[in-house]
């Protein structure tokens, strides 16, 4: 006897493709969610990454700010450091100059002359002083030019003063100073010496001048008791 299928085929059959169709539709949104989440949980990794690596980055800027401050400030210090450097070798330089220039001053001032005021201004010096003549003047000039400490002399008056019969004429001259290529800028230890002692025996030359200079009803002029007690050394020498 033959067998009549009298289900509906074509019902389940379209069911079957529709239970297949869900479920591929299902599977693909699962693994459409996966990947969703893995990109969202890479990312997520590397924003952390990145802002670990830009906090390290903030670290060592900082930490390369506080270097190069602390750079500044040594730089600063050592600008000073230098500046006091400068300052100090021109001291140096100066106070040998001054010595040698003094002593230059004793040996080359003749008996017929005699300083009253000295005056310095940056690398020159004017002399002012009495003279016994206008020869001792000229004198006095070359002997000057002739030192190694000092430069050109520029004479800028000279005149015949009634009341002084001794020194009757006024001279004002300008020297250069300088200081000499081979000689080196610190003053030697012989040298120093002599202008201690010299220091040293400055004050009684400097009360024997006031008394002299006094007399004579004089200005009161430190530079010139000094200039005077040079002058006195030279003519006891």
């Amino acid at each position: 006897m033959p067998r009549v299928n009298l289900l509906p085929w074509r019902i389940e059959r379209r069911k079957q493709r529709e239970r297949g169709f869900y479920m591929q539709l299902i599977a693909a949104a699962m693994v459409a969610l996966v990947v969703v989440i893995g990109w969202s949980m890479w990312m997520g990794l590397r924003i952390d990454y990145q802002n670990e690596r830009n906090a390290y980055m903030q670290t060592q800027i900082h930490q390369l700010d506080t270097k190069i401050a602390q750079i500044k400030n040594l730089d600063k210090v050592r600008q000073r450091l230098l500046a006091r450097k400068k300052i100090i070798e021109k001291l140096q330089s100066s106070r040998a100059q001054m010595v040698h220039l003094f002593d230059e001053l004793v040996k080359r001032t003749p008996p017929s002359i005699r300083l009253t005021t000295m005056q310095q201004q940056g690398q020159s010096m004017t002399l002012q002083g009495v003279a016994q003549s206008d020869a001792a003047v000229a004198t006095y000039m070359r002997n000057l030019a002739t030192s190694p400490w000092m430069g050109p002399v520029d004479l800028k008056k000279t005149e015949n003063v009634s009341g002084e019969s001794r020194m009757p004429y006024q001279f004002a001259l300008t020297v250069k100073l300088g200081m000499p290529e081979s000689h080196p800028a610190a003053a030697s230890s012989t040298t120093t010496q002599r202008a201690t002692m010299r220091m040293v025996a400055g004050p009684a030359q400097m009360s024997r001048s006031a008394a002299h200079t006094s007399s004579k009803k004089t200005a009161f002029n430190p530079v010139a008791q000094v200039a005077e007690s040079m002058t006195r050394g030279g003519h006891h020498r």
